[in-house]
């Protein structure tokens, strides 16, 4: 039995609550800690992966026409 003053009862809460998702966590990393420098870097390079990505696939013939 766990009493209000038992810190074992807000473990308990806190293990019930879920996690923000990664991108929700970057957001307000970005807005807490007012890093907004880093929004456009990772955009970048997200998009570089996703062309990587891409260019293993039959989408390949398609992506080499944008350069």
């Amino acid at each position: 039995m766990s009493t209000p003053d038992d810190p074992h009862s807000s473990l308990d809460e806190l293990s019930q609550d879920t996690q923000p998702g990664l991108l929700r966590e970057f957001l307000e990393f970005l807005r807490y800690n007012k890093k907004w420098w880093l929004a456009p870097i990772v955009i970048v390079m997200l998009l570089i992966m996703g062309l990587v990505v891409l260019s293993g696939t039959g989408a390949a013939p398609f992506i080499y026409t944008l350069f």
